[in-house]
């Protein structure tokens, strides 16, 4: 497993929780409009911080911080060894929160009948029509779903979430993404930030109007949606 990155501080990443963020490389998608193509793409030998290191932060942290987000890239690639590094996280008292674009649904329901997540958020890539093509051309709308209902039926806290842009997002896709996640209580629509290190090109924000007329088309289905990053 690959630790490019820690950010030692956050009051924004896990709710209710004031935690650190660990930044884990590599993806198994290949999304155009992913703001950190390093992260995405990852080479073997590049370990920034290595696991004694990332342990040794945490242990000086105790009674400071109360929580560690994992994100990425995409840590469930790693499976075993994502799982590994959660135990150690948790044996020294954190509570875990796990992004994820879902497309590991087998080692989410294990991770979470183990107890071993406090809080996941799940990235909606669009609507089921349009899935496929905003992953760059691979198909894991079925994984997807799968997650989505994992989550809906368990105990653990989640949120789902969905990055927007020109040309990828439509209003109507965001109408049927509503339909597709009924009942949720958590679902953000997130602005797309061009970072300057994309992996694809020609992707510009939304308007905050556009952005306000998305989270109307869902409220029939998720009456708490809400608009992030505007």
């Amino acid at each position: 497993m690959h630790i490019t990155g820690l950010q030692k501080l956050t009051l924004l990443d896990f709710p209710e929780r004031i935690a650190c963020t660990v930044f884990i490389s590599g993806c198994n998608l290949r999304c155009p409009f992913c703001h950190n193509a390093s992260l995405a793409v990852t080479n073997s030998q590049e370990t920034h911080i290595s696991e004694d290191e990332l342990i040794s932060f945490l242990q000086s942290r105790r009674g400071l911080l109360d929580g560690v987000c994992i994100t990425g890239g995409e840590p469930t690639i790693y499976g075993d060894e994502l799982r590994a590094i959660i135990q150690k996280i948790r044996e020294l008292g954190f509570a875990v929160k796990l992004d994820t674009n879902g497309t590991n649904p087998a080692l989410l329901t294990e991770l979470i009948n183990e107890g071993l997540l406090d809080y996941v958020a799940m990235d909606i890539k669009n609507s089921p029509a349009n899935y496929t093509k905003t992953c760059g051309g691979i198909d894991v709308l079925i994984k997807a779903q799968e997650s989505v209902k994992i989550l809906m039926n368990s105990d653990v806290k989640f949120e789902f979430r969905t990055t927007v842009c020109h040309p990828l997002h439509t209003t109507e896709d965001i109408r049927q993404i509503g339909a597709w996640l009924k009942g949720t209580q958590k679902y953000f629509i997130q602005q797309f930030v061009d970072s300057g290190n994309l992996i694809g090109s020609g992707m510009t924000p939304l308007s905050k109007s556009e952005m306000e007329e998305m989270r109307q088309a869902v409220l029939p289905w998720i009456p708490n949606a809400q608009v992030r990053g505007i």
